[in-house]
């Protein structure tokens, strides 16, 4: 496993930590490889029946690091190990937990519409700035977000890119339970415990039904796999990496010569849900 994620077995129950500080817990191509490899073992053993995602007291997730990000929006789209990633969390059978101890931007909050139950610290916030990027949100979110918070608070907060507090994503349906930052991990267990502690059986089946096997958005992939769809977004990247420093800037693109889309499956052969009549 990457040194960034730690990996913790106790009895039932996997916790999969994201253990970056330094930088928020941004999240690298490493980190993104070793989320789906111990989710996809955890799969295949019967032994685990609920997984817990958290972070660190302060920072849940800062979204993606930024340098593999620029070089993502240079190169036209998400890398491997990104999108993997995304597909397992969107097909994943075991119940997840989350626990929230601060900071959630971009990535950090969309994850949270594919977990079953989400602590969160009261100082925690909730923040998707993808539009002012002129980027698209990710992660199904565009499909499961006006489903659990309703169409006007989902654009105000993926499109208008508002954030939220951990008291409003309680209210609009996004946090199950608000404590202090010192007790997130405790209760994430606690609730984890709980969910193990039923029959497996009952609640996979009880989970699938709730879902209805909800599957990614194929419009979402659609328009992200177009590379024609946001001829204007590469701008405020451009100004990013000219704002990195003399020599990056040399290096990198003009917002002329960047690729024109998304940050997102380049092709259908790429999208983990292939869109409908798609080779």
């Amino acid at each position: 496993m990457s040194d960034s994620i730690v990996v913790t077995d106790d009895g039932a129950i996997r916790v999969i930590r994201m253990n970056r500080p330094e930088k928020k817990n941004a999240l690298t191509q490493p980190m993104y490889a070793a989320m789906t490899r111990a989710m996809r073992e955890a799969e295949a053993n019967e032994a685990t029946r609920c997984l817990v995602l958290a972070g660190g007291r302060g920072a849940f997730c800062a979204g993606a690091d930024i340098g593999e990000f620029l070089e993502s929006a240079q190169s036209g789209g998400l890398r491997p190990h990104t999108l993997e990633f995304l597909k397992v969390l969107a097909n994943n059978q075991k119940p997840l937990v989350a626990a929230v101890g601060g900071l959630a931007v971009g990535i950090g909050t969309t994850l949270l519409f594919h977990c079953d139950h989400v602590v969160a610290a009261a100082d925690a916030t909730f923040t998707t700035p993808f539009l002012k990027l002129a980027l698209i949100p990710e992660a199904a979110s565009s499909l499961l977000a006006p489903m659990r918070m309703g169409y006007a608070r989902a654009f105000e907060m993926l499109v208008m890119g508002h954030p939220l507090s951990a008291e409003q994503a309680r209210e609009a349906g996004i946090v199950n339970k608000v404590v202090e930052a010192a007790a997130v991990d405790a209760v994430a267990l606690q609730a984890a415990r709980e969910i193990a502690a039923l029959p497996a059986g009952a609640v996979a089946v009880s989970r699938r039904l709730l879902r209805r096997r909800l599957p990614v958005s194929k419009a979402e992939w659609k328009v992200c796999a177009s590379r024609s769809a946001f001829p204007a977004w590469p701008s405020p990247l451009s100004r990013t990496i000219k704002s990195r420093s003399p020599k990056d800037s040399a290096s990198s693109a003009s917002a002329s010569t960047l690729p024109s889309a998304s940050l997102c499956a380049t092709s259908s052969s790429t999208c983990p849900t292939p869109c409908e009549g798609s080779s």
